[in-house]
C-alpha cells in the first residue's frame, strides 16, 4: 500500500511539473481509475484471452480455468497489498451475494453460461462471483485511491433501505410488477443533494453521486458486452454479435446502489451527515481537502 501511494505521488509530481492543469488533473484521474479498475480489468483480460486461445479438448475447462484464474488474482491481491483485509471481506460479501443472485437469474431464463464445466451449480459456474467482485473491489478501491468522502449523506438507514428494496426487486420482478423507475426515482430523491468529493493532484473536486453512478453504469454495460462478445454468457434471445440491451444499464445502475451500501457498511467513515466545503487555495497551491463542519455519519 506505502509503495503505491508513493507511485501515486511521484505520477502526481510529473504531471504538475510537466503537463497543463487541467491536462494534468485528467491524466491523473484517469490513471487513479485504471489503477481501482485493476481487478475488473484482469478479469476482463482473462474473458478476451481465455476466448481466443482455449481449445475444446483440453483437460480443463474454460470457465473452470477462470476461477482457478480469478482466485489466483484475488489471493494476489492480498499478497501484494493491493486490497486490505477489510476491503476483502466486503468483496467476499459480493461475492456471495452476486452467487445468489446469478443462480436465480440462471434458472429464471434470464442470462446462460453456455459451456460446459467442473464448477457449475445449477447452470452457474463459480467465476462468476468474482465478475461482481471486481464490482466490489473497485468500489472499495476507488474510495481509498481518491479519499472520497460523500456529503451531504442522508441517514445511513435510508440508503440500506433502499438498497434493499433495489436487491428484492430483481427477483420480486419475475413475479410481481417491475419497480425499478420507481427506485431509480427514489435514488435521485434521496442523493440529489450527496456530493462525491475526490482528490485529484492534491485538488479537492465533486461529482453528484447520481452522475457518477450513472457514468459508472455506462462503463460496465460495456464490460458486460465483454463478456457476451466472448460467449461468456448471453442474455435470452441473444447472440454473441449481439450488443447488450441498453436497458442493463439501467439495472447496472440500481446495482451500483446495493454495491456502493454495501461497501459503506464498513467504510463509513466516508460518509458525512453535513456539507463539505473545499477551502479556499491560497496563492500557487491548491487544495487538499473539504471542510467538515460534522463528523461522518453513525
Amino acid at each position: 500500500m506505502i509503495t503505491t501511494r508513493r507511485l501515486e505521488r511521484a505520477l502526481g509530481d510529473f504531471t504538475r511539473a510537466h503537463l497543463p492543469t487541467g491536462l494534468a488533473d485528467l491524466l491523473m484521474f484517469l490513471l487513479k481509475q485504471g489503477w481501482a479498475c485493476l481487478f475488473g480489468f484482469l478479469m476482463l483480460g482473462g474473458l478476451i484471452l481465455s476466448d481466443r486461445i482455449w481449445q475444446d479438448n483440453w483437460a480443463l475447462h474454460r470457465y473452470d480455468g477462470l476461477f482457478l484464474y480469478a482466485l489466483t488474482l484475488q489471493l494476489s491481491f492480498l499478497a501484494l497489498k493491493l486490497e486490505t483485509l477489510t476491503e476483502a471481506r466486503v468483496i467476499l460479501l459480493f461475492h456471495l451475494t452476486g452467487t445468489a443472485m446469478e443462480l436465480f437469474k440462471v434458472n429464471a431464463g434470464s442470462w446462460a453460461y453456455p459451456e460446459d464445466a467442473l464448477l457449475k451449480i445449477h447452470g452457474v459456474p463459480l467465476f462468476s462471483g468474482f465478475m461482481y467482485a471486481a464490482v466490489g473491489s473497485y468500489m472499495a478501491r476507488v474510495i481509498r485511491i481518491f479519499d472520497m468522502k460523500f456529503a451531504p449523506y442522508p441517514p445511513f438507514w435510508t440508503s440500506v433501505a433502499l438498497a434493499v428494496a433495489i436487491y428484492v426487486n430483481f427477483f420480486a420482478h419475475h413475479y410481481l410488477p417491475d419497480a425499478r423507475y420507481v427506485l431509480m426515482a427514489a435514488t435521485v430523491l434521496l442523493f440529489a443533494r450527496t456530493r462525491v468529493w475526490f482528490t485529484i493532484n492534491r485538488t479537492r473536486r465533486w461529482m453528484p453521486l447520481p452522475v457518477a453512478a450513472f457514468l459508472t453504469s455506462i462503463f460496465l454495460w460495456i464490460a458486460e458486452n465483454v463478456g457476451t462478445n466472448t460467449n461468456t454468457w448471453l442474455y435470452k434471445g441473444q447472440t454473441t454479435l449481439d450488443l447488450v440491451h441498453l436497458s442493463k444499464m439501467g439495472s447496472w445502475y440500481l446495482l451500483l446502489y446495493v454495491s456502493f451500501t454495501t461497501v459503506t457498511l464498513v467504510l463509513r467513515d466516508a460518509l458525512s451527515r453535513a456539507p463539505l466545503t473545499a477551502p479556499e487555495p491560497e496563492p500557487g497551491s491548491r487544495p487538499s481537502a473539504p471542510r467538515s463542519p460534522a463528523p461522518p455519519a453513525a
